[in-house]
């Protein structure tokens, strides 16, 4: 039986268990952490951790069998380690995947710097796992209308460049955008880039909450690269995966700027940036956190054979230790967390590409905002490129030294003067 039986399996045990005696689904379950009510947290926490271990030896299994799997074949391909495939896939050298990580592990302290903060928000004493997605007051209830949302997106693509102005205008005038959320309609949010003789496509379900404007310009972000990029033709145009972010978290960023400026209010203001700042640690410190644990079962997996469900519950507990500090209190029952996440299963070694991309995009808006001569001339080269190069040849007009931590370094202190601008 080959590894994608595996792969199934663990996709059928996950899609059918039932969590709580109200036999919710895993989404169900799990958005409940993000309640204001820290009750209904705590059983949200206990539903899920009770309905993981009623699998958890099926689950455990799936891990081992899949890891050996890879185990196998790196060893048969003769690739270095564990990660060299992903690279390899990646078209990223060893040594910078490497150094991201060491940089973004060097700077766990903002998290232990951000929760301490969060916590004293709250009014807590403690802040326990089951408390990290807590909402903070403020968040404004305001629908913003379609037509607001287009102006509000369009001018902090216009502000940053006329091009992207222009062509961000195009997806609206020209009907490119599918956003009424209607009865059959996928959910989600996406951009189709098609095919370079035509133009891409984008698919969003807005309902005028704040997070959809953000979506709306993350979406418009990939629409407008994939645009570009039609000039290099259909095989050159799919974008290497470490860079494939680059545009829609850029432009992301952009309009995040110009939602802060709507509202003057303090406590909106800083629940605003507090849910930024958490969307960011979810897509940097997280991903590398999981990456220090992916690293830690592979490489425990060919020295010591098969692992035990405490094996595997012991590395994921100390590798979100570690990120987590003294900030966040982590139950005994979170070690089981580690059974759930499918991209261990499906993408081994995948999610350092997360981190990477948002750490390009947070260094390039450092430089933009640094005045870097030419900035704007050569993102639009970038973006125009595609995947004709690999990332290091792409992103060379900016000087930019990917093996070089003090570029990583400049993302991370953007996290950080976000976090230091949260008052408590």
């Amino acid at each position: 039986m080959g590894r994608s039986s595996w792969i199934t399996l663990f996709e059928k045990v996950m899609a059918t268990l039932e969590f709580g005696e109200e036999k919710r689904s895993q989404e169900q379950v799990l958005s409940d952490l993000y309640s204001p009510d820290r009750s209904i947290r705590i059983k949200a926490h206990k539903d899920f951790t009770q309905g993981l271990l009623t699998q958890e030896h099926v689950l455990t299994h799936c891990f081992n069998t899949v890891l050996q799997d890879k185990a196998i074949e790196d060893r048969l391909r003769k690739y270095p380690n564990w990660l060299s495939y992903m690279n390899l896939t990646n078209e990223i050298q060893d040594e910078t995947v490497d150094v991201l990580v060491k940089c973004v592990t060097d700077h766990y302290s903002i998290v232990e710097k951000y929760y301490d903060k969060k916590r004293q928000i709250l009014g807590l004493d403690k802040l326990y796992d089951y408390d990290r997605y807590a909402p903070i007051e403020g968040i404004p209830d305001e629908i913003i209308p379609w037509e607001e949302a287009k102006e509000i997106v369009l001018s902090a693509y216009y502000d940053f460049s006329e091009t992207f102005g222009q062509i961000g205008e195009r997806f609206f005038e020209e009907r490119w955008i599918h956003a009424p959320v209607l009865p059959g309609k996928t959910s989600g949010a996406f951009s189709h880039s098609t095919v370079p003789e035509a133009h891409p496509y984008i698919l969003v379900n807005y309902t005028g909450k704040i997070r959809d404007v953000e979506t709306l310009a993350h979406e418009l972000g990939h629409g407008i690269h994939q645009y570009l990029s039609r000039k290099v033709g259909y095989f050159n145009s799919h974008t290497p995966l470490p860079l494939a972010e680059t545009a829609s978290v850029f432009g992301e960023m952009l309009v995040f700027k110009k939602l802060l400026e709507r509202f003057q209010d303090e406590k909106v203001r800083r629940a605003l940036i507090c849910e930024k700042v958490e969307s960011i640690f979810a897509t940097v410190f997280r991903q590398i956190a999981m990456n220090r644990f992916e690293d830690a079962i592979h490489n425990a997996r060919r020295t010591k054979g098969e692992l035990s469900p405490q094996e595997f519950g012991k590395f994921w507990y100390e590798t979100q230790k570690a990120m987590f500090g003294d900030s966040v209190e982590l139950t005994d029952e979170y070690s089981h967390w580690w059974s759930y996440i499918s991209h261990f299963i499906h993408a081994p070694g995948y999610v350092y590409s997360y981190a990477f991309g948002e750490l390009l995009v947070l260094s390039l808006i450092s430089m933009f905002e640094q005045g870097q001569d030419g900035f704007v001339e050569k993102y639009i080269d970038l973006l125009s490129s595609g995947g004709k190069s690999d990332p290091y040849e792409l992103l060379e007009p900016f000087n930019i030294d990917l093996n070089d931590t003090a570029f990583w370094n400049e993302g991370l202190k953007k996290i950080d003067e976000m976090v230091d601008s949260v008052n408590v």
